[in-house]
C-alpha cells in the first residue's frame, strides 16, 4: 500500500510481460477507476485485550497468531467494517467473551460479512466455538437496531482447532440465510461458505473478457473445468449450445445447480469430480468439446488435466489464471502440444496487493 496505484499497475504489467510475452503480445492491464473499498467479503478474527479488558477484532499478523486490531481498511467494504466494529462493541455489552483457543473458553471466534454489490443485500455470519448463543434474540435485535440494512444473520458453529474460519453447522437467526447478487446479467445465490469473487466490478471485466475469448456463436459445446459455483458456465450458457461444469467440491456443485435453476438455465449440467479424470474419461469415449474454460487454483493445472485437454483437441481454450508463474508453466505445455496463444489480458482484481489475474485465449492448429 506504499505504492501509488498507477505504479502498482506498471509493476503488475511488467510482471506479466516478463513471464508471458514469449507466447504473444500482452495487452495493457485493466485497472480500476476507484481501487478502494472493493472487497465485498470481510472477515475478522476476535480476541481479548488483557490490558484494556475489552474485545478486539482484526487480522492475524503474517506467520503468527498475534491479532492486530483493525477498525477499517482501505480495500474493505466500509459498511462491513462498520458492522464488525458494532458487533465488537455489542460483544462487550452482552459479555460475550472471545474464544480462547488455549483455555477452550469463550464464545465468539470470527465475524464474516458479505455484501451484494448490485443488490446491497448484507449477510452477517457470527462464528462461535459453541452452539449455545447467550442472549441470542436480544443480541440480534440490538444489531438490527444499529444496522437495519442487514438482510440476514447466520450463526455458524466451529468447535474445532483449525485454521478454517467456518464450521459445517449453520443456524439462521434472521432472514433467508443467504444473499443474492447479480453478475454479467445473471443472479447468484451466496451462502456463508459459497465461493464468490470478492471484487464484483473487476469480476465483470474478467468474466466478460473470458466469454469474449471463447468466441461463442450459440452452437458450441463448452466445458467449464474447476467450475466452482457455476458462475462462468452459467454466464456462458447464454451464448453456448450446451455447457458441462465439473468441480471437486460437492457443496459448490450444489450451489451451482441452485444458481442454474435460479437463472432458468436449461442447457448447463454439473458433475462432481476431478476435472482431469473426468475429461480423460470423456476423451476416451470419443466425447468432444469445442471450448474448454480453465480457472484453476494458484498452483495451476495438473499435467494430467492438460494432457487430457490436448487429447480432446477443443478448438479453443480459455485460461483464467490468478498466478502468472504457474500460467507460464502451463502455457509452455499447451503451446508445445498444438495450441497457440492469441491474446493475453491482465486484469487488476486485487488493487494494493501483489496479485494479478490474467485471461489467455488459445486456439488449436487449424
Amino acid at each position: 500500500m506504499h505504492m501509488p496505484y498507477d505504479d502498482q499497475l506498471k509493476y503488475k504489467q511488467k510482471t506479466v510481460n516478463s513471464l508471458l510475452s514469449e507466447f504473444c503480445k500482452v495487452n495493457r492491464i485493466i485497472g480500476m477507476d476507484n481501487p478502494y473499498h472493493y472487497r465485498n467479503k470481510v472477515q475478522a478474527a476476535f480476541g481479548w485485550d488483557n490490558r484494556k479488558k475489552k474485545c478486539i477484532s482484526g487480522v492475524y499478523q503474517s506467520n503468527s497468531h498475534r491479532l492486530v486490531p483493525v477498525d477499517n481498511c482501505l480495500i474493505e467494504d466500509e459498511k462491513a467494517d462498520e458492522i464488525i466494529v458494532c458487533i465488537r462493541g455489542l460483544a462487550d455489552s452482552f459479555k460475550l467473551r472471545p474464544y480462547d483457543e488455549d483455555r477452550r473458553t469463550g464464545f465468539i471466534r470470527h465475524v464474516l460479512v458479505k455484501r451484494g454489490f448490485t443488490t446491497n443485500e448484507i449477510m452477517v455470519v457470527i462464528v462461535s466455538a459453541t452452539p449455545v448463543f447467550p442472549s441470542r434474540n436480544n443480541f440480534v435485535k440490538a444489531l438490527l437496531k444499529e444496522h437495519p440494512e442487514i438482510t440476514t444473520i447466520v450463526h455458524n458453529i466451529n468447535p474445532f482447532d483449525t485454521n478454517l474460519v467456518l464450521g459445517k453447522q449453520n443456524k439462521v437467526l434472521y432472514g433467508k440465510g443467504y444473499i443474492e447478487d447479480e453478475l454479467c446479467g445473471c443472479t447468484f445465490r451466496i451462502s456463508p461458505s459459497s465461493f464468490y469473487q470478492i471484487n464484483p466490478v473487476q469480476t465483470e471485466v474478467l468474466y466478460s473478457t473470458a466469454i469474449d475469448y471463447a468466441e461463442l456463436t450459440g452452437s458450441e459445446s463448452f466445458f467449464d473445468s474447476y467450475c466452482g459455483t457455476g458462475t462462468i458456465g452459467i454466464i456462458a450458457a447464454k451464448k453456448a449450445g450446451r455447457v458441462l461444469g465439473v468441480e471437486l467440491n460437492r457443496d459448490a456443485v450444489r450451489d451451482a445447480i441452485s444458481n442454474a435453476k435460479r437463472n432458468n438455465t436449461h442447457n448447463i449440467y454439473f458433475q462432481s469430480g476431478d476435472a482431469g479424470e473426468f475429461l480423460t474419461a470423456l476423451a476416451k469415449e470419443g466425447e468432444h468439446f469445442d471450448v474448454v474454460m480453465m480457472d484453476p487454483p494458484r498452483a495451476g493445472s495438473s499435467k494430467e488435466f492438460l494432457k487430457s485437454v490436448c487429447t480432446m483437441k477443443p478448438k479453443r481454450i480459455v485460461y483464467v489464471s490468478c498466478n502468472p508463474v504457474t500460467l507460464a508453466r502451463d502455457l509452455k505445455y499447451l503451446t508445445s502440444h498444438g495450441y497457440k496463444a492469441e491474446a493475453i489480458q491482465p486484469v487488476d482484481m486485487f488493487p494494493f496487493t501483489k496479485h494479478v489475474e490474467t485471461v489467455v485465449k488459445l486456439s488449436g492448429e487449424k
